[in-house]
């Protein structure tokens, strides 16, 4: 016994004798599964090591003091003394010449981590943000709480040069505080387009010294008096030039412009109109001297001038930008614009024209989970990786219906698990099907597409636990929620009519009038029977039929009687529409009910009740994104969870847009997380 123990310490010693100055021995095991990778890396391998330095030295010959920055907020320690054999080298080198498969952009790093130091090879200098951001992704804390970088060895490149964001603020202005964080996490998960949309209907956010009315109070119908000033436009900018985003900023015209016919007494396409325009145009590059793009919006407007469109392109050409305009729109012909952005299914491609996709990306309607499982499978405009036609995609953030709070702007829309969704697709490319394929269910467990999201899933959450702790993302685990859906019983317009599953129990099938109705298995917390948007994007029911009832049902294994808390909701609100809260005591319109172990658990008091649909109402707790979890009690074993969703016409004087769906999923008592330990299984103990 005493000889090995001296062997082992003999080996210990040769081990630390040997080990290169400059870092410590951690005996923590890295493995991919410990970190937070957003988007995941194309290839890495993994050495095993977690290697702790003990100071750094940045050698860069671009970015070397945002590597300094960021890696110090990091924890780790900066050597003050350059060229010291001791210290832990960071370096970095440009080499033009470099390759990668198909892939002949900007944005493309090998990153080396050893004992020895870390090497980061790029072809040109947007290669070492895109680097520095996976790097930080790589860190950990040794058991003395010491930060470290994971061994490891990466190759890594974007499919699509365009991954985007766009963010409304013409009608719902937030604060420069949001948008840079918003921003700053852009950049963290390699997002390279903060498209910001400055003039609406509501109000024109950009400051005009020219024409300084425009953003006068009066002239605003929503957050009023509230604008960008130019000091803080090209602040943005910066900010998101020092985090690899490119800001590209919108001025929509024709349309969409009731600010500035307010302002002026004439709309756009009026000729005394013309002159204010471009020098409104020339106020805009003069703001954003460096910005490449100008967006010129173009969308849901009649067009009156019919040379308005091609003088305003030819102006913005003139000043030395690209224009990027909406479509459908105008009616553009190859070379009469530099880009389109492709706004709903009628979108198409333009021949010779550059396209971002954003045609079922519109992530005020999404809801909290079965939108993002479509989002993150999707292939771009049916391509696996940019062509010469589509160049990426952005989601896109519209203000229709008034909230008044930013922070509930954010979190209601679901935006940084859409952005990570998004960052990750884009990145990697090679997405399965595009959203009129499969729509939002969630593919069976065992295939590519339910491995692919669990995978990313884990890797988000981690993502939300150490970089957004201290917002709310009310998004938490899915992948393992299961349940049984029934066949649609026809309810004649009467949706409080009770069908077997309510008398009967928790079955397969049931016999109703003497055909048989079955079940099957759908997974997630969040599922449409019919979507929002019909049948361009399939939900569960194949042909979903109005005048029906449908009804959900699982069992939920707790460990021990507990507490925890509950998301639950029958109808998301599209922050598009100014639909009208349910009445008092009930979940929506549509009578909707949930029994959890035989007890009706009723739903919150609302908000703001009203009579009339009105998009200036703000939009308060209908959302589960916006209220706090529901308390409810588990017992030790197994609870029986019982949904019931009956819907009729799919658009009514109350819900312009039905979604036929629900929401389901319990998690901790403060909501932050999915409630531990629960096994969701709805074929427990059923009767057949």
């Amino acid at each position: 016994m005493h000889r090995l123990l001296f062997i082992r310490l003999l080996i210990f010693l040769a081990f630390f004798i040997s080990m290169p100055e400059g870092w410590s021995a951690s005996s923590r095991q890295t493995r991919e599964d410990s970190f937070a990778l957003i988007p995941k890396p194309r290839e890495i391998e993994f050495g095993g090591k977690l290697i702790v330095p003990v100071e750094l030295e940045i050698i860069m010959p671009e970015s070397e003091d945002i590597w300094r920055e960021t890696l110090k907020d990091k924890g780790f320690r900066i050597a003050g003394k350059a060229g010291d054999k001791n210290n832990f080298k960071i370096q970095g080198r440009i080499i033009e010449d470099m390759s990668f498969p198909g892939y002949s952009g900007n944005e493309g790093y090998r990153m080396k981590v050893t004992p020895q130091g870390i090497e980061v090879k790029v072809k040109k200098k947007e290669g070492f943000y895109r680097a520095l951001t996976t790097l930080c992704q790589l860190t950990s804390k040794d058991r003395k709480g010491r930060p470290g970088f994971a061994e490891c060895e990466i190759t890594d490149y974007p499919a699509f040069s365009y991954r985007g964001l766009m963010i409304d603020c013409g009608r719902s202005y937030l604060s420069m505080e949001r948008l840079k964080r918003i921003i700053e996490e852009m950049g963290k998960i390699k997002l390279n387009v903060f498209h910001w949309h400055l003039t609406e209907n509501q109000a024109w956010r950009l400051e005009s010294t020219l024409y300084p009315q425009l953003n006068d109070s009066s002239n605003m119908t929503r957050d009023k008096g509230k604008y960008y000033t130019r000091e803080e436009a090209r602040e943005l900018y910066e900010w998101g030039k020092a985090h690899g985003v490119l800001l590209i900023p919108e001025i929509d015209m024709p349309g969409h412009s009731e600010a500035f016919t307010r302002t002026f007494g004439f709309e756009m396409q009026d000729e005394a109109a013309t002159g204010i325009l471009k020098e409104l145009i020339e106020e805009v590059c003069e703001i954003f001297p460096e910005a490449p793009y100008l967006h010129i919006g173009t969308d849901e407007v009649r067009f009156t001038n019919p040379g308005f469109v091609e003088e305003m392109v030819g102006f913005v050409r003139s000043q030395g930008k690209k224009a990027i305009s909406w479509n459908p729109g105008y009616n553009y012909k190859a070379g009469e614009i530099d880009m389109t952005q492709l706004w709903s299914f009628r979108g198409k491609p333009l021949e010779g024209v550059g396209v971002v996709d954003s045609r079922f990306h519109y992530i005020n309607h999404f809801d909290t989970y079965a939108d993002l499982r479509a989002l993150y499978r999707s292939d771009i405009y049916g391509e696996k990786a940019e062509t010469a036609r589509i160049k990426g995609a952005e989601i896109c953030l519209w203000n229709d219906r008034y909230i008044d709070d930013e922070d509930a702007i954010l979190t209601q829309n679901n935006i940084f698990p859409s952005m990570a969704a998004l960052a990750e697709r884009t990145w990697l490319g090679n997405g399965t099907e595009y959203f009129d394929e499969l729509g939002t269910n969630m593919a069976d467990p065992g295939s590519r597409d339910f491995s692919e999201f669990e995978d990313f899933e884990s890797r988000f959450l981690r993502y939300k636990q150490h970089e957004l702790g201290d917002m709310k993302v009310p998004y938490v685990k899915q992948s393992n929620v299961e349940w049984m859906i029934t066949d649609a019983f026809p309810n004649e317009g009467n949706p409080k009519k009770i069908f077997p599953p309510e008398t009967e129990g928790l079955r397969e099938k049931y016999v109703y009038e003497g055909e048989i109705y079955g079940s099957r298995v759908a997974y997630g917390a969040g599922i449409y029977l019919r979507h929002v948007w019909g049948d361009l994007i399939p939900g569960f029911y194949k042909k979903a039929r109005p005048n029906s009832t449908a009804y959900a049902f699982t069992r939920v294994y707790s460990h021990k009687d507990q507490e925890v808390g509950l998301q639950f909701e029958t109808q998301n609100y599209s922050r598009s529409e100014p639909d009208l809260p349910p009445p008092t005591g009930k979940w929506d319109y549509r009578e909707s009910r949930l029994w959890i172990n035989g007890d009706d658990i009723l739903p919150p008091v609302w908000n703001n009740p009203h009579i009339e649909r009105d998009n200036e109402v703000s939009l308060g707790n209908e959302n589960l994104a916006a209220r706090t979890v529901i308390p409810v009690k588990l017992r030790k074993g197994w609870n029986e969870v019982m949904i019931k969703l009956p819907v009729g016409e799919f658009s009514t004087p109350d819900t312009r847009l039905v979604k036929w769906m629900f929401t389901c999923v319990f998690t901790t008592a403060d909501g932050r997380e999915a409630a531990p330990g629960l096994i969701y299984q709805p074929l427990r103990k059923i009767k057949n």
